[in-house]
């Protein structure tokens, strides 16, 4: 059976990518940022692209309708959800953005659902009407945390998916049997293709020059490591090769420490090996905007693998009926850590 898909808030393409390599047939996206819709649309050329903020009035335009739309993406604003946020004000109409879904769910009646959004969405005071709303509109909701790095993919990224299907109860995705997690060596380049700077004869915050010194005292000299250039850490600023990488933000934030001799070099990671870090296939293209752009793209993004598996559980697992239901009523839900 073909399954069309439709990706709202689709960013560069990450959902759609993973449900593309699940079996499903893209036929719609929408993002307000039009250097992401541009960049979906070079890697999907087929996809009806539209760059255009959301709001509690959008509605699938005619082609959509026609479509008959199968699958529902939908990775609403995050920013102001997350801890990445700091202590700064929340935007409650960013957060509300999660609800501009209703009306293409109530025009399209999609047979499943995929909400994707940072864990601490949880916590937010709008979460259990949301899941309530999908309960009035008949959809069995599991909501699940998942770990991108138990997908195969070279992260630790764990975020929150709400996966629903009309008239059934979905279950949670199982995890992949005898996984082994892949480092962040399986991505970095440790060759001199890209260039690198000294670190200690160009000007360095303080506090990069300690985060550097930490690693070397734990690592010894002549091993290469990641350090955090930008942000704040809380697990030493740094970390080794060995294990995943942490969580890819939309800022440049990870740096590769190589070195020539006994004296070590620094380089922000390329967009190429940021786009093996989110799970995206090497021919992927991200062309448009600046380094800047590209890495708020990737650090916006769904790993595809992750969406991948979810899709394919989703739409093909074994379903049964869902009971009568009542506004707010969130039996049936089932979070893995």
């Amino acid at each position: 059976m073909r399954i069309h898909a439709l990706d709202l808030f689709c960013g560069a393409g990450g959902s759609s990518q993973g449900a593309v390599q699940a079996g499903a047939t893209l036929v719609g996206a929408i993002d307000a940022w039009e250097l992401a819709t541009r960049t979906l649309k070079d890697n999907h050329p087929d996809v009806h692209a539209i760059a255009e903020r959301l709001h509690a009035e959008s509605r699938p335009d005619p082609f959509l309708r026609r479509k008959k739309v199968d699958l529902l993406l939908a990775s609403p604003e995050c920013t102001n959800h997350s801890v990445a946020k700091g202590n700064a004000p929340r935007c409650e109409e960013s957060r509300q953005s999660a609800n501009y879904i209703f009306n293409f769910i109530e025009d399209l009646k999609p047979t499943w659902i995929v909400i994707e959004n940072v864990v601490e969405m949880r916590k937010w005071f709008g979460y259990r009407p949301l899941i309530g709303k999908l309960h009035e509109l008949e959809y069995g909701v599991c909501p699940q945390v998942i770990n991108s790095a138990d997908f195969g993919v070279p992260q630790t990224r764990s975020r929150l998916f709400l996966l629903c299907e009309r008239h059934a109860e979905p279950t949670p995705v199982p995890l992949p049997t005898g996984m082994v997690h892949k480092p962040a060596r399986s991505f970095v380049d440790l060759t001199d293709r890209w260039p690198s700077r000294p670190l200690y004869r160009d000007k360095r915050a303080a506090a990069t020059i300690a985060r550097a010194e930490r690693a070397i005292a734990e690592l010894g000299v002549g091993v290469p490591f990641l350090i955090v250039y930008y942000g704040t850490d809380g697990a030493g600023g740094w970390q080794p090769l060995d294990r995943p990488i942490r969580t890819l933000t939309t800022l440049d934030r990870f740096g590769l420490v190589t070195w020539k001799g006994a004296e070590p070099y620094l380089r922000m990671l390329h967009v190429e090996e940021l786009r093996a870090a989110m799970g995206f296939p090497s021919s992927y293209r991200f062309t448009h905007g600046s380094r800047r752009d590209q890495v708020k793209m990737l650090g916006n993004g769904v790993c595809p693998p992750v969406m991948e598996a979810v899709v394919r559980h989703l739409t093909g697992s074994r379903r049964r009926v869902a009971g009568p239901r009542t506004h707010g009523n969130l039996r049936g839900q089932l979070v893995l850590a």
